[in-house]
């Protein structure tokens, strides 16, 4: 990022352009309530940001703090650079970003009345009443407690009663959840990774023979289970992999440093810098940040980085001897 000019926040709507803001962006008075944040081109927020609306036009835009907005956070759909949101951020409406151009960046959790997302990153997870992703990877869980439309994307469970999804969809965990039966079109592909070997693809190593993508299938994977008290019945539809992990954790599957992963993408940038995978494949220090993490991702999702299928076949001596 290039150098940001100070700016100290003194006014009723804001516009940054090229602007480092110390302190953060917080209502001094009742008129402040109502303001609304412009962000045009490269910008640092230094702390805590509550306003009416914020607006992300362009640039390389960080906000270090949680940020707040009383009616919407919206990145405009020709927005290009990269926006990084460091800690929580919320919306009493609606999380909105469309920009195929503009890499959103989420460190942890997001939570509005609606989400909808393009080519974003979300370390931790989704609270809505309706989800909408495209092109996405959310290390946590897409939670709604409406509808969740997914497109291409790998996430790390979902919880809804409503959900459909298109294209490639492939989850982190082994269960995810709804109360109806998945809608899915003729395209879709739902895969788990919940045994691929995360650690050796990062590191750019081979990855682990006994590792690998377990393709689903929709119907075949669907566990549908039904809870009752003595005022209410409900219906549960599980599709999940985990009888294959359980065998599977037999052989160590830690080894594949999935776990240590897919955590130390939620630690935020900070702690990350305690943790290590080791060396690369060429004796380098691998470096841990949310950035990079959000790139590996984003190759596995875009099929750069090939996940290797699990074979079907298991060695039962093997699990004796072990």
């Amino acid at each position: 990022m290039k150098e940001l000019k100070e700016i100290r926040v003194n006014e009723t709507n804001l516009i940054l352009d090229g602007n480092k803001v110390v302190g953060g962006i917080l209502p001094m008075k009742i008129a402040e309530l109502t303001r609304t944040i412009t962000v045009k081109g490269d910008s640092l927020i230094d702390g805590p940001t509550y306003t009416a609306k914020l607006i992300v036009e362009g640039g390389d835009v960080e906000f270090a703090g949680a940020v707040y907005s009383q009616k919407e956070i919206y990145i405009n759909s020709d927005a290009v650079g990269q926006t990084i949101f460091r800690k929580s951020i919320a919306s009493s409406v609606a999380v909105t970003s469309r920009a195929s151009n503009d890499r959103l960046i989420c460190c942890s959790d997001i939570n509005a009345k609606q989400v909808t997302l393009k080519n974003a990153f979300v370390a931790g997870s989704i609270y809505s009443d309706e989800v909408e992703l495209e092109d996405c990877v959310v290390i946590g869980g897409v939670f709604a407690s409406n509808t969740a439309d997914m497109k291409n994307c790998i996430v790390g469970t979902f919880n809804a009663p409503f959900v459909s999804v298109d294209g490639d969809i492939s989850l982190l965990l082994p269960t995810a959840f709804s109360q109806e039966k998945i809608q899915a079109t003729a395209t879709t592909q739902l895969s788990n990774l919940s045994l691929a070997d995360l650690g050796g693809l990062f590191k750019g190593s081979e990855q682990a023979p006994d590792s690998g993508r377990i393709m689903m299938d929709i119907d075949a994977d669907d566990i549908r289970t039904t809870l009752a008290d003595d005022m209410v019945q409900k219906t549960l539809h599980s599709y999940t992999v985990v009888g294959k992990v359980l065998i599977a954790d037999l052989l160590d599957s830690d080894k594949f440093q999935n776990h240590f992963l897919l955590t130390a993408a939620a630690l935020g940038s900070q702690l990350l810098k305690s943790y290590g995978l080791g060396k690369d494949a060429s004796g380098n220090n691998i470096e841990l940040t949310p950035e990079l993490i959000a790139d590996f991702f984003f190759n596995i999702l875009r099929g750069k980085i090939i996940v290797q299928t699990l074979n079907g076949t298991l060695n039962i001596s093997q699990i004796m001897r072990d």
